[in-house]
């Protein structure tokens, strides 16, 4: 008699939650796509009414900061173009350092599906607004299409609850990261017109300060903010866009775990404090407290909600103002520049993104993780379609146009609002429809149906 053969053993493969620093992250963006979306409405409806003087009336005032006879002129549009909108791509950068040093980017695998997506997802879309514009004053925008806004996507991804995987949240956040990298890149090489050689050397000095402060091990924020303001008052002045200093200061804020004796010295002040409850010796064990945390955490912790629920709604608000008269909507019909927009951002994002990520999981380039499906994927790279923050900011750099400026807004307006809406109805309907396409699940993936036509032949004996 022979014995019954073992059962083989159970393929059971565990994918860690995300972080709680990530999930605090995904959480603001969701809350930030609300008021982005309020704003925009408002900005529409204002540009669109009978007070819409009063509209352009706002944005081109003037404000003035400055001491003795150095000063900054310019107007409230421009104040929150180059000057909040630092603050939005600072923390674009504190979260790329923080996933690259701790966090997702750190493992080729995971992340090898989500930047050859993103990549896709840059150069495709660009492709796209090229065959529509391929000379004229509209070929200046082939960047416009190449930016996903993830405040959108994450805050469309909240809405579906459970039925969406915390996987796929943070597939699309690695995504969003490796795609403002390329935007940040274009906008740094391709969209500035002039360089002051000397302000550039004064840019220099600053990013060495703070490299000497992360050197040196200084956990205050005090001295980076500093040195942050200098960075940006010389980037401004070099004629690279003054947003750009926020990307450097991001990337270069000290990212890496505290050491252990930091970690150590925090009860050891607290237990002195709850002796003695002097100012000084409070003071002392609140100092520990924030040198166990690094810079990059504190400093996106302060700054992350001023740039999701103030900074990005406020850009909205100064940007999406686009007057939709009848022969405003006439021309954009037929404007190249309305048309390569809207179809680079829905369907080169698709078609980019899509096979771009396919190609990597069939490859073994890297795996998809858990419970995320080609059902996913695909509504995934429709939704990244959602150009809005960064494409309108393009938007102002490309063109000096007012209406190619408006053409192209309202190509980034169609194209977002068709993205949005046929990239939910394909999670909803197909993400848990079609099978998985990676065995890095939180289980084992669904049986196959038989298919006896690809069964072994068993030789007679």
């Amino acid at each position: 008699m022979t014995a019954p053969p073992r059962p083989g053993p159970t393929l059971r493969v565990t994918i860690p939650a995300p972080a709680p620093a990530v999930r605090e992250f995904l959480a603001t963006e969701a809350g930030s796509a609300v008021l982005l979306l309020v704003a925009t409405i408002v900005a529409l409806g204002w540009a669109n009414s009978p007070w819409s003087a009063s509209y352009d009336e706002l944005w081109d005032a003037h404000a003035v900061i400055g001491i003795g006879a150095a000063s900054l002129d310019m107007s409230l549009h421009h104040w929150v173009n180059d000057g909040l909108m630092a603050i939005f791509f600072m923390v674009v950068g504190l979260e790329i350092a923080r996933e690259v040093t701790t966090g997702e980017l750190r493992d080729r695998r995971s992340v090898a599906v989500p930047a050859l997506g993103a990549i896709g997802g840059l150069a495709t879309p660009a492709l796209v607004y090229w065959l529509f514009n391929q000379s004229g004053d509209g070929a200046a925008g082939w960047g416009i299409a190449m930016s996903t806004d993830t405040a959108f996507v994450l805050g469309i991804l909240a809405l579906f609850g459970p039925r969406c995987p915390d996987r796929l949240r943070l597939f699309m956040l690695t995504l969003a990261i490796v795609d403002d990298i390329g935007a940040i890149s274009v906008v740094a090489i391709f969209y500035t017109d002039h360089v002051n050689v000397v302000a550039l050397v004064l840019t220099a000095v600053a990013v060495l300060a703070i490299v000497c402060l992360r050197w040196m091990g200084v956990w205050q924020l005090s001295p980076y903010l500093l040195a942050a303001a200098l960075l940006w008052l010389a980037v401004h002045e070099s004629g690279v866009h003054a947003t750009l200093a926020g990307v450097l200061v991001g990337l270069l804020m000290p990212a890496m775990p505290p050491r252990r004796e930091q970690v150590d010295n925090v009860p050891f002040f607290v237990r002195a404090m709850q002796e003695d409850t002097s100012a000084a010796r409070s003071a002392l064990a609140v100092s520990a407290a924030r040198a166990a945390i690094s810079p990059n955490e504190r400093l996106q912790h302060l700054l992350h909600p001023v740039s999701a629920f103030v900074v990005v709604p406020v850009f909205g608000l100064a940007n999406a103002g686009v007057r939709l008269s009848g022969e405003t909507l006439r021309e954009a019909a037929t404007s190249p520049v309305t048309l390569g927009v809207a179809t680079a951002l829905l369907v080169g994002n698709m078609i980019g993104i899509t096979l771009a990520s396919v190609c990597a999981v069939r490859t073994g380039l890297g795996v998809l993780p858990g419970r995320v499906r080609y059902g996913h994927l695909l509504g995934a790279a429709v939704l990244a379609g959602i150009g809005f923050t960064i494409s309108l900011f393009i938007t102002e750099l490309a063109f000096d146009s007012e209406a190619l400026r408006d053409q192209a807004k309202i190509g980034i307006l169609a194209g977002s609002a068709v993205a949005a809406s046929l990239g939910s109805v394909l999670l909803r309907y197909l993400g848990e429809r079609m099978p998985l396409c990676s065995p890095d699940s939180d289980g084992l993936p669904p049986p196959l149906p038989p298919r006896p036509w690809l069964a072994p032949r068993i030789p007679a004996r």
